[in-house]
């Protein structure tokens, strides 16, 4: 063990990395109940996508741990799961096959970069403010997602949407929307009290609280309109058959009803958010672990990237969504993780987690709701990034676009177009070329395109 992670020379010891890497693993293992229930509205079997999660987040963690020899845990990516069921699938109507398949190539596609310096041309040829918008957007696109998933938004006729009327149909939704509400609270108190795992102790007392209204009646469990009983019917369980609607579908696909402008349009998407994100989180895990050089550098960044990358791709053939690395490894590192072992430790906790498969599957989607509010509000944390004063104007105005449009049109794919035609658009108007890459006019023009041919 020290030999192979270096533990004297990190300072640190085995125990203290088998600790963190439990730490890590109780403050992220909410994406195994998360995951599954928002790539189940794309029409994929959520026991698979759990399965998937877990075996993907079990390579992405052996990979960063063995070959970067880093603390920091990785797993489906909030935001590019919901891109995927309800911007590619729900939204433009392409099948959960093709979005793979889309993952799939973005994931080869981050390998190849990963091994060159190109990586770090293309991010630096984006705008931070843009950036930082779509970090913020996705936030409050995840937010929207988990209001709508507790039953607080509802579709109104008037408005488009309101707030659910929590008397009307109470035993069935308006007790689930009450109960999210609560779990909400709950979540809250518990991550300002600094409660390690608290948005995983959220969705397991949501979910309690609600067996116990359907114990004492108040929930009435109701299969037709989708309300079913809160109990799982199983906790433990050694049949992994159902990987096999998830495993390879990604080379199952018709480009015939999609077309290939559309799938680069959706390959990009996933490339252009998982790349930026992958290394904001980096940097700035590694920042808060005193992990950079002198230069402010991640010595290691080129294997902790194609880490991501391989889980990625790995990911996609077995049935989920972009696999990336987890701002929640700082958890681990908080409790004196600094090796590699803590991501080995944290991605066996993942492949064990693959027998408890019925227990996840069995948690409501109001009771994982108030985890997708509270991840909104930590990606939203990166607003404060962007400097709001007029003379910078021209940079803030295109990240308020891509910000308010993600949620609004339902899109992160959207939000990421209307960000960058409107960044090129104002700067190129207003005089100051200077800020305009080549990348960014090529992507504003091919942006452009997909409005005007699609």
């Amino acid at each position: 063990m020290n030999k192979l992670f270096r533990l004297e020379e990190n300072n640190t010891t085995v125990r203290r990395e088998i600790v963190a890497g439990v730490t890590t693993f109780m403050t992220m293992a909410y994406i195994i109940a998360v995951n599954p229930s928002i790539l189940s509205a794309a029409g994929m079997n959520p026991h698979a996508v759990l399965l998937a999660t877990c075996l993907a987040s079990t390579i992405g963690c052996f990979c960063m741990g063995l070959m970067a020899n880093l603390p920091y845990a990785l797993s489906a990516g909030m935001g590019l799961n919901a891109f995927l069921a309800y911007t590619v699938v729900k939204g433009m109507g392409i099948s959960w096959h093709v979005a793979l398949l889309a993952v799939f190539f973005e994931g080869l596609i981050f390998i190849l970069l990963s091994l060159t310096n190109v990586r770090e041309a293309i991010f630096n040829a984006i705008p931070m403010p843009l950036k930082n918008g779509v970090s913020v957007g996705i936030g409050l696109f995840i937010a929207f997602i988990g209001l709508q998933n507790a039953g607080l938004s509802v579709d109104s006729s008037s408005t488009l949407v309101t707030i659910t009327s929590f008397r009307e149909d109470f035993t069935t939704h308006g007790i689930c929307a009450l109960l999210a509400s609560v779990g909400l609270f709950v979540t809250v108190i518990l991550y300002i009290k600094r409660v390690k795992g608290s948005i995983l102790f959220g969705i397991l007392v949501t979910w309690a609280l609600g067996m116990i209204c359907q114990l004492t009646g108040v929930y009435v469990p109701d299969p037709e309109i989708g309300m079913y009983s809160l109990f799982p019917t199983d906790v433990i369980s050694l049949d992994f058959s159902s990987l096999k609607d998830t495993f390879g579908q990604c080379f199952n696909t018709n480009f015939h009803d999609v077309g290939i402008l559309n799938f680069i349009v959706v390959m990009f998407s996933f490339l252009f958010v998982d790349m930026f994100d992958t290394i904001g989180t980096l940097i700035g895990v590694s920042a808060k672990a005193k992990m950079l050089d002198e230069n402010g550098r991640l010595p290691a960044i080129r294997p902790a990237l194609l880490s991501d990358a391989i889980a990625t791709t790995c990911g996609a053939i077995l049935g989920t969504s972009t696999t990336g690395t987890y701002v929640e490894s700082t958890a681990g590192i908080a409790v004196g993780g600094r090796t590699g072992l803590t991501a080995v430790t944290t991605g066996c906790l993942f492949l064990l987690s693959c027998m408890f498969s019925p227990l996840f599957t069995s948690i409501p989607s109001f009771a994982t709701a108030p985890a997708l509010i509270m991840v909104g509000f930590l990606m939203f944390e990166g607003i404060r990034e962007i400097q709001f004063s007029p003379k910078n104007m021209t940079d803030t105005i295109p990240a308020y676009l891509c910000i308010i449009t993600m949620p609004l049109f339902y899109s992160i794919s959207e939000g990421i177009s209307f960000g960058v035609i409107s960044f090129v658009i104002i700067n190129l108007i207003c005089g100051k070329r200077e800020k305009i890459t080549i990348l960014m006019y090529i992507l504003a023009v091919l942006f452009i395109l997909k409005y005007v041919f699609l």
